[in-house]
């Protein structure tokens, strides 16, 4: 596969782990279980935006990436997104860990491309990181698909995904 553009259908077999919210484990150090969350079907019944970033707490991904997208996700939603999936190539307990300390439960899933398979069929990679980059995914078409051309978030923030809604 190479990488994906606008009017593609999304690929069938893409799936990522993550850890579903539980109260009971609400904690940034409670680990619960990862599950698989199957991209392809889930993608096929829903409006999703997939952000990929290098790396769950790191400076731009933090201060900037995810923190767009939590402050806009009313937007998000009100422009008919379902789902709004960040990924990267930490393991899924990372990556709940993640979306906890953004105080995250269920409204954004914070899932592993862990091994990087998906990114990596994309050519979108960092060398063994995933690239920043965005999706948008309506019913299983891609709508937007934007890999950044550098340490931005020119095309992969909250901003540019909105602006193709």
């Amino acid at each position: 596969m190479s990488a994906l553009k606008a009017g593609d259908d999304f690929p069938e077999g893409v799936s990522f782990t993550y850890v579903p919210y539980n109260p009971e484990q609400g904690a940034v150090t409670a680990c619960g279980m990862p599950v698989k969350y199957d991209a392809s079907k889930e993608f096929k019944e829903k409006k999703a935006v997939l952000v990929a970033v290098p790396g769950a707490f790191t400076p731009t991904c933090q201060n900037t990436h995810v923190q767009g997208y939590i402050e806009k996700l009313p937007q998000l939603k009100a422009a008919g997104v379902d789902q709004v999936i960040f990924i990267a190539f930490n393991d899924a307990w990372v990556m709940s860990a993640w979306g906890k300390a953004n105080g995250i439960k269920d409204e954004i899933i914070f899932a592993s491309d862990d091994g990087t398979p998906f990114s990596s069929s994309l050519g979108w990679t960092l060398g063994a990181r995933t690239a920043r980059y965005a999706m948008l995914i309506d019913h299983g078409k891609v709508v937007y698909a934007e890999k950044e051309p550098a340490k931005d978030v020119g095309v992969s923030g909250v901003d540019a995904v909105l602006a193709k809604l």
